[in-house]
């Protein structure tokens, strides 16, 4: 089976602070949920950003479903990314738009008809239980609500890995368990899911497998 994500022997150093990433090598399968684990600090942010493209490696190579993205032009990386849903801890809305047009935002960069962005909009905010608040602004949500906002536009355009950065956060362990239980649901049919989280609790429920970061390597045993 070809993995969906790859890094192997990837280096990440930044002038200012040193390495960030240390010769790391891991995959992920298809359809496989994962957590990134340690310390704040140990490299799980540079992983994500890394792999969704915001920064180039150091060193070392990096296989998105099957493409080496390690060196690819910047003219491609727009449509390597449609291949992505990226969802961050701090939600990252626009507040000056409705919950519609906050979700609706990939699919207008990539061009698609107006009357498929409806469809595609809808259906992925009766996938999060936001049916039906379409028309309201993120300001009067709640946190969990912004929340599944995020995961409504990072999985509108249907990609085939999700990643998300600390994604519960910002919420309580309620709500923290239902969003958890959204990301299995998209594992479910076939998405590839990488989250970055330091919540030890929630992610032994999960059980799935780990992946831990210690100063930028993985512990023994991992990848």
């Amino acid at each position: 089976m070809k993995n969906a994500l790859q890094f192997d022997s990837v280096s990440k150093r930044y002038p200012e602070s040193g390495d960030a990433l240390v010769n790391l090598s891991f995959a992920l399968q298809a359809g496989e949920m994962v957590f990134l684990t340690g310390h704040s600090g140990a490299g799980k942010t540079t992983v994500l950003k890394l792999a969704a493209l915001i920064e180039h490696s150091t060193r070392g190579q990096i296989f998105l479903d099957g493409e080496n993205i390690s060196r690819v032009s910047n003219r491609k990386i727009p449509f390597l990314r449609r291949k992505l849903g990226l969802i961050f801890q701090n939600y990252r809305l626009l507040s000056d738009r409705t919950v519609f047009d906050n979700v609706a935002l990939p699919l207008i960069i990539s061009g698609y008809r107006h009357s498929e962005i409806g469809s595609r909009v809808r259906a992925a905010l009766d996938k999060v239980g936001l049916l039906g608040k379409e028309k309201r602004y993120p300001l009067v949500l709640s946190g969990g609500e912004q929340q599944r906002v995020g995961i409504a536009r990072a999985v509108v355009h249907k990609p085939k890995i999700i990643l998300a950065d600390e994604p519960t956060g910002n919420l309580d362990p309620e709500l923290s368990s239902e969003i958890m239980g959204l990301f299995d649901q998209f594992r479910q049919v076939g998405v590839t899911v990488l989250v970055a989280s330091h919540d030890v609790e929630l992610i032994s429920r999960m059980g799935c497998r780990l992946l831990h970061l210690e100063h930028g390597n993985l512990s023994a045993g991992e990848g």
